[in-house]
Parts: structure tokens; sequence; C-alpha cells
């Protein structure tokens, strides 16, 4: 059941990574043009627009393949110091917190989408309709919350880091 469940998680992990690197890519090639197009004096029009909502997809639809793969800062400066239980504790309680931070993200955009949706309110210059990209940012936090949640369930059942082997890998 565990393992059914990680795998779903992984996948959908996979597909949030993949848009976000979609993102990426639309966001190099918007500057690419907007500054060529500058330097001839054309600057793109929109590219504010576009950079701002592309920035929301890029940063949280990698946020929780970054936790996948243990990219979040961490101090481990006393981590030898203490016991294996007492550490084994510290991350699945920052892995809770975790969930619950990106939990109440999610609850928190989804309530500006409900209203930036009954308000019409759109962006700047290309007049995008920003709920679209506030459900992709609940939607993306709600993964990160599911996977730092199923994250502390493996450890605490398993006593598995998968993040730790991948580093030592």
């Amino acid at each position: 059941m565990l393992l059914r469940l990680r795998n779903v998680a992984d996948g959908l992990i996979g597909l949030s990574a993949a848009l976000g690197a979609a993102a990426l890519v639309v966001e190099v090639a918007v500057i690419l043009v907007d500054v060529v197009g500058r330097a001839f004096g054309h600057p793109m029009f929109g590219s504010q627009d576009l950079i701002m909502m592309t920035m929301t997809i890029l940063v949280f639809g990698g946020m929780a393949l970054c936790d996948r793969r243990g990219g979040h800062i961490a101090v481990d400066l006393f981590e030898a110091k203490f016991p294996d239980w007492f550490n084994r504790a510290v991350d699945i309680l920052s892995a809770l917190l975790g969930a619950l931070i990106f939990g109440f993200i999610a609850w928190a955009i989804w309530d500006s989408a409900k209203l930036s949706q009954m308000l019409n309110l759109s962006t700047n210059l290309l007049r995008l309709p920003k709920f679209w990209f506030q459900w992709a940012v609940c939607g993306f936090s709600a993964l990160t919350a599911i996977s730092m949640f199923l994250r502390a369930l493996e450890l605490t059942l398993s006593g598995r880091d998968l993040r730790a082997e991948r580093r030592t890998a």
C-alpha cells in the first residue's frame, strides 16, 4: 500500500517537475526575446506578465522534487552529536512541519484563487487571468504537502529515508 502510494506520488512529482522545467524554458525564451527586442528598440509586450506568472510555475512546480531528492537546506552541525533516534525524530517533525506549511500555503492560495476568479483579476498588460496560475500553485503546494507527509510516514513506519539514501548513492 505504502509503496503504491509512493509510486503514484513520484509520478505526480515527476509531472510537476516537468511542468516546472517547461516553465523554465518559457521563462528563458521570453527573457531572450525581450532582451534582444530591447536592443533593437522593440521590447516584448507583456514580458513582465509572462515572467511573473511562469516564475510561479517554475518555483512551485519543482518544490516537491526538491524535497523528494533532499534538496532543501539542512543544517547538520550537531547531527553527529545526537543519537540516531533523536535525528530521526527531528527528520519526521521537520517533514510534518513542512507538510503543514505547504498545506496552509495551498489553502491560502485556494481562497485567493476563488477571490481572483470572482473579481476577474488579471495581469497588468496581457490580461491573463490570475486564478489559472493560483490554481497551479495551489496544486503544486498540495502535492508538496502530501509528499512531505508521505516522507514522514515512511520515516515513521519503515525507518528508511529515501532522500538520505539518494544523497549517499
